[in-house]
């Protein structure tokens, strides 16, 4: 529960130093919060880290593209923030300390395992953005 307090709390920082319109810093706050429960959820599973990435990041942009439509707002308003609990960045620290400290075989590990983590980021956005924009728009309504 603490991890997702602060994937919300850092979300919210997130979006407040980027300059979102206030009117939306709760629902991509939200996302942020969504994507990591979601990662969280998939771990539990038995899911790797990147396949967790994966899932989190499809239901992810799926979300941020149904509140898009609903808040008139573009996708990356929602999407930027929510992605920033799922970037890899400890597993780069931890890259970059294995390689300063001459450990080439762990350094090698943590950065396989860190670039399969971004890759299947981006490949969760590619796969949701697949998905065509009318089916998360109300479908106007005829006048006769």
């Amino acid at each position: 529960m603490d991890q997702v307090i602060a994937s919300l709390l850092g979300t919210m920082a997130f979006v407040i130093l980027f300059h979102a319109e206030r009117r939306d810093y709760i629902f991509a706050a939200a996302s942020g919060m969504i994507g990591w429960m979601s990662y969280l959820g998939l771990q539990q599973l038995g899911a790797s880290a990147a396949e967790a990435a994966l899932g989190a990041t499809f239901l992810l942009m799926v979300v941020s593209r149904i509140l898009s439509a609903v808040r008139r707002s573009p996708v990356t308003v929602f999407l930027v923030p929510g992605i920033f609990p799922l970037v890899p960045g400890y597993g780069v620290y931890r890259t970059a300390y294995y390689l300063f400290r001459n450990n080439l075989a762990d350094g090698t590990r943590e950065g396989v395992n860190t670039f399969k983590v971004a890759m299947a980021i981006a490949l969760g956005i590619v796969f949701a953005y697949a998905i065509p924009q009318a089916w998360f728009h109300k479908p106007k309504t005829r006048r006769i």
